[in-house]
């Protein structure tokens, strides 16, 4: 984290004393954005304006106190990168921390400090969360301003933020999002549960989470949302064949990949950047997406957006798992990720599509037992 960083607050107090972090996706003015890579630093210029988020929780009276690290050009789930180490997950010792926004979740899980700050395209937010015991958030697609922020795929790319307790998330919002602290629901929502989803999850990480929503103290919710009704969320576009979470995965890697080359391709080609492995693959897949595949996948993930507008409406609330389960340790073999990483944007890429915003909760007190 370079503390070199540190920036003091401007007017206001709506979020006093409170310490911001943030991933070197965000520019600062007077300072140079690395996005997680040494050849981006050395080949792109100090910048010359505040990311729009940053001067926000300034002037509500917070400090930022640093940049952090994060996956190469957000382009990982691991939060493990070749040229500046693993942020230590202080919730899992000797597991990964997530990506991309790994240096800003490891920051605030390690009490370093009370925000982090990061982008989240295919859950590099929420499953930094998952992974280091933290609420996160995804907003809306386009809610936050993403002007002087460096993009990877823009259809996808959004601004969210970590907090280790949920006042502090809400405060957050209310700062970035605009909300009037006085804002309230006004309908009673449905509660869906996606059971192809939990399918997707660990058994154990399924019966954790499930025995949760049983417990006692989960009645305050219960009452606010009601009994919840399960369903298979993929089921209805089987006459599409895209009957199950695998499939939109696929959609959502396809389109993913060939946004972030149209984005980066010119600069990668002219530079040739020294990528660790697993990003360096995703890349070189990602080069050869053709027009035509996009094409295609494209008008299955408009297929998916209607099904999840029409799914939820303007009142449904759907719980599903962040991730499959806990962090995998560090140093797990290449095949053993690649694996896990299919799974977890099987989860992850719901939102993405759909153009939602998802909230990671932190339901379960404490170090998972699967942790150990």
């Amino acid at each position: 984290m370079n503390l070199q960083a540190r920036i003091t607050p401007s007017v206001t107090d709506q979020i006093p004393l409170f310490f911001v972090v943030m991933t070197s996706v965000l520019q600062i003015a007077g300072h140079k954005t690395a996005f997680g890579n040494a050849t981006w630093q050395e080949t792109h210029p100090t910048a010359t304006h505040t990311a729009p988020p940053v001067q926000q929780l300034l002037a509500a009276g917070a400090t930022v106190v640093g940049k952090t690290h994060m996956d190469e050009l957000a382009y990982s789930l691991n939060g493990e990168n070749v040229h500046y180490g693993t942020p230590v997950n202080v919730a899992a010792p000797g597991r990964i921390p997530g990506g991309s926004s790994s240096g800003s979740a490891a920051a605030v899980a390690a009490q370093q400090a009370d925000i982090g700050l990061g982008s989240d395209t295919g859950g590099s937010v929420r499953v930094p969360a998952s992974y280091c015991g933290l609420f996160g958030i995804r907003p809306t697609h386009g809610r936050i301003s993403l002007e002087h922020a460096r993009p990877l795929a823009p259809s996808f790319d959004t601004v969210g933020w970590f907090t280790r307790d949920p006042s502090l998330l809400q405060k957050v919002g209310q700062v970035l999002l605009s909300n009037p602290a006085s804002a309230t629901i006004k309908f009673k929502p449905r509660w869906l549960v996606a059971k192809d989803a939990f399918a997707l999850a660990q058994h154990e990480t399924s019966e954790a989470i499930y025995e949760t929503l049983s417990n006692e103290k989960f009645s305050a919710v219960k009452a606010t949302l009601g009994d919840p009704t399960e369903l298979d969320i993929a089921a209805g576009l089987e006459s599409e064949g895209l009957g199950k979470l695998e499939l939109w995965m696929d959609v959502f890697r396809i389109t993913q990949a060939y946004e972030i080359w149209q984005t980066h391709g010119a600069w990668i080609t002219h530079h040739s950047p020294n990528f660790g492995p697993g990003t360096f693959d995703r890349f070189k897949m990602a080069s050869g997406i053709t027009e035509a595949e996009f094409t295609t996948a494209d008008a299955q993930r408009q297929l998916i957006k209607q099904h999840m507008d029409q799914l939820l409406g303007t009142d449904g609330v759907l719980a599903l798992p962040t991730a499959p389960g806990p962090a995998v340790k560090i140093n797990t073999p290449a095949s053993q990720l690649n694996d896990w990483r299919r799974s977890l944007l099987s989860l992850t890429c719901i939102a993405g599509l759909a153009v939602l915003p998802q909230v990671r909760h932190q339901m379960i007190a404490g170090k998972c037992e699967s942790h150990r």
